[in-house]
């Protein structure tokens, strides 16, 4: 890939393998702390601790309250949302206590990794350790992380009007906005590991066509997760696999207009969920069936078998997170399962491109 050949090109480690394997080992570290940041902020949501913090302090946020004087500062800020006065009216301070950490750590988390990536990266720069091809997209990384720090605000205000929830259009591009800035990490990082290969025969190419494609059903099918959260579609049709007994469920086309199902519309959402899960529930088993019957390298090999347990682990986790009416455990560990699920196809693009 001539992008991949250029990036090569314009750094300065590529003659030190040592160096090499520290610039990806941070990276590696940087995709850990996003994951963790993921999985904390699912269960954010399902505890319904998102809306606690009522205000963006980028760096006095950073501090949590100390004294009962700031507890209480920041209680009686809640206590004047529609949140406390429609759904948790009459909490008591011990109560948010417990929501207020989750969406605290979430975004003490999301800070320490804007830290951990900015701050080895400005010190690589300096050490000349990176040249500006890659140092140029380290930093519009850096931005984006930087955008979405701006776009989990964005999100949360949304919920602290009249209808105390958030918007599931915010809430979906957050958690998009994450997976690719987590995929991009993957991606520079592999790339810094792993030499590039020789052209690749047209078979593989193919193969290679496919893994791509099945990388944007997987980022697809986390945004229509995203939706089905946004909209608490998670409560209802708790049946597999029919939907109440019904293929397609009678109240899809429920909304005028039509479009408006596809966002809005509980059924709608689901099905268009459940939708792709089948589609990847044939197509992943066709792709692995197709990368055996060639020759490939063993760690292109991990990668494609590794790529069908985590998708049977993904559909396993999301069935058993609806029958049992989503289980806060169960549906963080599905949150955790998509990002695997798109860790997993990232990495196998890699191998085959």
């Amino acid at each position: 890939m001539e992008q991949s050949f250029a990036l090569r090109q314009s750094t300065h480690l590529w003659g030190d393998r040592a160096r090499c394997r520290r610039v990806a080992a941070w990276l590696f570290v940087c995709c850990a702390l996003i994951f963790a940041v993921v999985v904390i902020g699912g269960a954010t949501r399902l505890t319904r601790s998102g809306l606690s913090i009522v205000e963006w302090q980028p760096i006095l946020g950073t501090l949590p309250p100390i004294t009962d004087a700031q507890w209480q500062e920041v209680f009686s800020k809640y206590q004047q949302t529609p949140e406390y006065q429609k759904v948790n009216t009459g909490m008591s301070l011990h109560e948010f206590k417990r929501i207020f950490w989750w969406e605290y750590f979430h975004r003490l988390l999301g800070r320490a990794v804007g830290v951990a990536f900015f701050v080895p990266l400005l010190y690589f720069a300096l050490r000349r350790w990176i040249g500006v091809g890659l140092g140029v997209r380290l930093l519009g990384i850096f931005l984006l992380g930087a955008l979405q720090g701006a776009l989990g605000w964005y999100m949360v205000k949304s919920g602290l009007v009249d209808d105390p929830r958030v918007s599931q259009y915010r809430l979906t591009a957050h958690l998009g906005l994450a997976f690719l800035i987590f995929a991009a990490i993957l991606w520079t990082a592999l790339s810094v590991l792993t030499p590039e290969p020789a052209r690749p025969d047209p078979a593989r190419r193919r193969l290679h066509r496919f893994a791509t494609a099945l990388s944007a059903i997987v980022f697809l099918m986390a945004l229509s997760g995203g939706l089905v959260a946004g909209v608490h579609g998670g409560l209802a049709y708790n049946t597999f696999p029919l939907m109440n007994g019904h293929l397609l469920p009678p109240e899809y086309f429920a909304l005028e207009p039509w479009y408006r199902n596809l966002f809005q519309n509980v059924a709608a959402v689901q099905f268009d969920h459940r939708l792709i899960a089948w589609l990847l529930a044939i197509l992943v088993p066709l792709f692995w069936s197709l990368s055996r019957s060639l020759q490939l390298d063993p760690r292109a090999r991990v990668a494609c078998n590794l790529l069908l347990l985590a998708l049977v682990v993904q559909i396993g986790l999301g069935i058993s997170t609806l029958l049992l009416i989503v289980p806060i455990p169960l549906a963080v560990a599905h949150q955790a399962g998509a990002l695997t699920l798109f860790a997993t196809s990232i990495w196998v693009c890699h191998e085959l491109r």
